[in-house]
């Protein structure tokens, strides 16, 4: 049997410590929470793999759902700069990985989901864990309600900017991404001054593109 608190500590050592991930408070919260819990059933040997895990399988209704490589998750949670009292957004939140990750750093996560099969397996793998909302909604409407949010992780592609989810960030807020078309798509921060919007690309990523910030074929990205 696998023993995974060992494959977290290779984990942390082999693929986030050796691709900039520099945060000591981000690798704590990699190496304390089981990645495993949170994956499909079957599919735990798998969890610390250095690839991007996909949950919503062929003719599930979210086939575009999946857990970022551990890598990719970790630089983008570094780039949002989380500090214990803040407020992030979890959009496209599967499982709840993320966001068990998010909350381990002390911030408060509101996960968003679409699929209410998905957003119960959130509830109940976070079964227990304080400071977490679990809610339910459009993905490119984001949770308004539940803002403006310090930080937004999106664990998904998108083609375009997310502009409804940038307007419920606070002033100063940061927004992480994958955006662009496949080979060409780059996590990317976003930042809040006023009503402005910085961009800034970090590095070569792909993920899964979500189909709810998908753009008709016509437009030219």
């Amino acid at each position: 049997m696998l023993d995974y608190a060992q494959a977290r500590r290779l984990m942390v050592d082999c693929q986030l410590r050796t691709f900039d991930v520099n945060d000591i408070a981000v690798l704590d919260a990699f190496e304390a929470v089981p990645r495993e819990r949170f994956v499909p059933p079957g599919r735990e040997d798998f969890a610390y793999i250095d690839q991007t895990l996909r949950i919503g399988g062929q003719g599930s209704a979210t086939p575009d759902r999946a857990i970022p490589a551990p890598m990719i998750l970790a630089r983008m949670v570094q780039a949002l700069q989380l500090v214990p009292g803040h407020v992030v957004l979890d959009v496209a939140a599967g499982y709840g990985y993320a966001t068990a990750i998010m909350r381990q750093l002390g911030v408060r996560v509101v996960a968003l989901e679409s699929d209410d099969t998905l957003a119960a397996e959130a509830e109940s793998r976070l079964s227990g864990t304080e400071g977490v909302e679990i809610v339910r909604g459009p993905l490119q409407a984001g949770a308004a309600k539940a803002g403006p949010f310090d930080g937004i992780l999106v664990n998904g592609r998108v083609e375009t900017r997310p502009q409804s989810l940038l307007d419920q960030l606070k002033d100063g807020g940061r927004l992480v991404c994958v955006m662009g078309r496949d080979r060409a798509a780059k996590a990317t921060l976003f930042v809040r001054t006023g009503d402005a919007f910085g961009a800034r690309p970090l590095f070569d990523a792909n993920l899964p593109a979500l189909s709810a910030f998908a753009v008709d074929s016509g437009f030219s990205f």
